[in-house]
């Protein structure tokens, strides 16, 4: 999908792209709900502890083999189960926790304050993209029940959102670091790896976020993100960075 022909990053943001869970939609929320009820069902056993420091061990490492999303979440889960209680969990009770996950997988997409108002508004003015990870399916099946796939050009969902994932969709939208601009609520994914490439970033901090997507280190960038409590701020924020974009385009 080639946005526009030109490279002159004094063009201004060409292309903004959202990310999904917890910046359009509520998904930490049900993950979190589903960790308290693990950890009700491991308290039969052991002593809580540390027990969720302890999953979020095996999350972390099984992101490798499992990648992200309620799948990932679940392997994990069954696996810290029974590693913590050192083999005594039930069947009964590894069955509870795969339920958990189906429980995540079939949870209903609920669009946060001023989301479709706010994308729309922005759709007016600039294409879209929608970039997300976690689990194929899982991820396509939330976008098409929230109602806004028509405001988006094109939707990613990819494995990582890292720096050589941001590269690889710049080339392919035709355009360069500078005349992007990225929303979401993850510091880690949406924000940092934008800024270190040279782009820009709008900030939605969420309520609650996996601890995962607070490690990030922003570097030289920060002058090219700005940090909003709702959506509803969005386009304004957006003109003030495409202003500023074309007067001092990032490096």
């Amino acid at each position: 999908m080639a946005v526009m022909n030109s490279n002159d990053p004094r063009s201004g943001i060409a292309l903004v792209a959202f990310d999904a869970d917890d910046t359009l939609w509520r998904s930490q929320d049900y993950f979190d709900d589903a960790q308290a009820s693990f950890e009700r069902i491991i308290a039969q056993y052991v002593d809580l502890g540390d027990v969720g420091q302890r999953l979020y061990a095996y999350e972390k490492h099984n992101i490798a083999f499992f990648g992200y999303g309620a799948k990932g979440m679940a392997l994990s889960m069954v696996e810290a189960a029974v590693d913590i209680t050192e083999a005594r969990i039930s069947g009964s009770d590894i069955k509870r926790i795969v339920t958990l996950a189906k429980d995540l997988l079939r949870h209903p997409v609920e669009l946060l304050p001023d989301v479709r108002e706010a994308v729309a508004a922005v759709a007016a003015q600039h294409p879209l993209v929608l970039i997300t990870k976690g689990d194929l399916f899982h991820q396509e099946t939330k976008v098409r029940d929230s109602g806004l796939s028509d405001l988006f050009r094109r939707i990613e969902v990819v494995s990582e959102k890292d720096p050589a994932t941001y590269a690889r969709l710049f080339e392919e939208f035709g355009i360069t670091a500078a005349q992007f601009l990225m929303v979401g609520n993850s510091l880690r994914s949406d924000i940092a790896p934008v800024l270190e490439l040279g782009g820009w970033g709008v900030h939605v901090p969420y309520h609650t976020t996996w601890a995962h997507e607070t490690e990030a280190e922003l570097g030289q960038g920060q002058g090219r993100i700005r940090t909003i409590d709702s959506l509803a701020a969005l386009p304004q924020t957006l003109q003030e960075l495409d202003i500023q974009s074309r007067l001092q385009p990032a490096p």
